[in-house]
């Protein structure tokens, strides 16, 4: 992809106790405190240094959490009276505290209340209300703030024309919003079709996806989308140079198509050119670039359509970031794979994973979906 890449953390409440970065990871523990572990060359860990770490540790200050997200270089946590905490990278605004200034460890975004679910982009957040309205902040180069403008916001603010949103997911430069009636929006940048509205003209305010109904979740990767159908089936749309749109070709879509083998689908997951699906039984099916061993199919060879994640069973939750991944199982054992040059895999090494191996969390318990 020509553009900067970043990660895709979904809301989809079977994703909330789990977030994947650029470099780093995030979990939900069962007591409402949150683990940290991977790159922190912006305090994206939360725990008051720029020192990375392998293994998982407290970010500091976090309590009564009820969900997460990570962006780029900056993190996102809901507390559980429906306020919002954030760390990390801030040079486009997107900790949402009225300034561009780094913070080590959580502070309060300001004018956010009621907020039920959250969305960290590379440098833009999202997070919606209670009564289904949107907030954004941060960065605004191609529109992605969908209020109508191309400044930057310190602070959050409405997005335009967007009611009845149930679910909220933010891209590199591109936001996805589905609303209760099963059809989805979206807005910002659009160069690769990921809007999905037949074009590849930017939106600066919520339009709607084409041929998109009956959809229940939501995943934009760096560049493309992906949608959950009532029905379990999946559609993706956007940039495919690699294969991430998971039709067996490479060719970039402008509006929603099918995913091809993918059936009795619960959770998805898209990260910068990879997507990641949860069945119904606990398997993972992964599809896209695999540099890195990023699918988990113990190759570092890419897929344009899904496959099996290997050593992957009983799982209750996915993540993908920009080249690694985590799972959660039924029994509480986080697994992860792929990239591990900064640790983000929490194994206590750095050595880059092809297939599951399990997050280094002692006695730690991390909140079930």
């Amino acid at each position: 992809v020509s553009v900067k890449r970043t990660i895709l953390v979904s809301v989809n409440p079977r994703q909330s106790s789990i977030a994947v970065g650029r470099g780093h990871s995030l979990a939900l523990k069962s007591d409402g405190t949150l683990l940290s572990w991977g790159l922190n060359n912006a305090g994206q860990l939360g725990d008051s240094t720029n020192m990375s770490r392998s293994t998982p540790g407290a970010v500091s200050s976090a309590s009564s959490i009820v969900a997460i997200s990570a962006g780029y270089y900056h993190s996102l946590a809901l507390k559980s009276d429906g306020t919002l905490l954030s760390w990390g990278n801030n040079s486009g605004g997107q900790l949402g505290d009225g300034t561009a200034t780094a913070r080590l460890t959580p502070g309060a975004v300001l004018n956010a209340s009621n907020i039920v679910a959250v969305a960290a982009s590379e440098y833009y957040s999202l997070a919606l209300k209670s009564d289904g309205t949107l907030l954004s902040w941060g960065s605004n180069g191609t529109g992605e703030l969908g209020d109508g403008t191309t400044t930057d916001r310190l602070t959050p603010g409405a997005v335009l024309n967007a009611s009845n949103i149930v679910a909220v997911s933010a891209g590199y430069a591109h936001s996805l919003a589905l609303k209760s009636d099963g059809t989805l929006l979206s807005w910002g940048s659009n160069r690769f079709g990921q809007l999905g509205d037949g074009t590849t003209t930017n939106r600066s305010t919520p339009g709607a996806v084409l041929n998109a109904s009956h959809i229940v979740a939501i995943a934009a990767g760096s560049s493309h989308s992906v949608a959950l159908k009532s029905d379990g089936t999946l559609l993706s749309w956007g940039f495919n140079s690699s294969g991430q749109l998971g039709d067996g070709t490479t060719m970039d879509r402008y509006t929603p198509s099918a995913v091809s083998n993918a059936s009795h689908i619960v959770a998805i997951a898209a990260g910068v050119d990879q997507s990641l699906a949860l069945k119904s039984d606990g398997t993972v099916l992964s599809w896209g670039f695999n540099s890195s061993g990023q699918l988990g199919d113990g190759t570092t060879t890419g897929r344009f359509t899904p496959g099996a994640v290997s050593s992957a069973s009983n799982i209750v939750a996915i993540s993908a970031g920009f080249i690694h991944s985590l799972a959660l199982t039924s029994d509480g054992t986080l697994l992860s794979w792929g990239n591990n040059l900064y640790g983000q895999l929490g194994d206590g090494t750095t050595t880059d994973r092809s297939t599951p191996v399990p997050v280094l969390l002692g006695s730690l318990t991390i909140r079930l979906p």
